[in-house]
Order: C-alpha cells, then sequence, then structure tokens
C-alpha cells in the first residue's frame, strides 16, 4: 500500500468517530478522535522523515 492509500484509509478509519462526536455529541468517540489524531500525527511524521530522506538521496 503506498502512503497516499494509508492516509486515506486512515482518515475514512476516522469519520464515524467524528460524527458521533461532533454530530450526537458522544464524549467516548471523543477521546476515540483524539486517539485517531495522534495517530494520523504520527503517520504525518513519518511521511515528512521519508520525503526528506528521498529528497536528500537525490541531490547525492
Amino acid at each position: 500500500m503506498n502512503r497516499h492509500e494509508q492516509l486515506q484509509n486512515l482518515v475514512a478509519s476516522m469519520a464515524a468517530d467524528f460524527d458521533k462526536f461532533y454530530g450526537k455529541g458522544n464524549k467516548a468517540a471523543g477521546t476515540r478522535v483524539r486517539a485517531h489524531m495522534q495517530e494520523l500525527r504520527k503517520v504525518a511524521q513519518d511521511i515528512r522523515a521519508e520525503v526528506q530522506t528521498m529528497k536528500s538521496a537525490d541531490k547525492e
């Protein structure tokens, strides 16, 4: 799976909890949203590091 698909799947997996929290006020879903966002942050940092490594490798 490429990184774009990974991000799409991650965001899609969050949709139900976002709806439950923002649409219905379910506080437990808010906790899950925060966990999803932490995972998204981790994946984004990994992708940034990977892109930088690939850019640096091209310069050498």
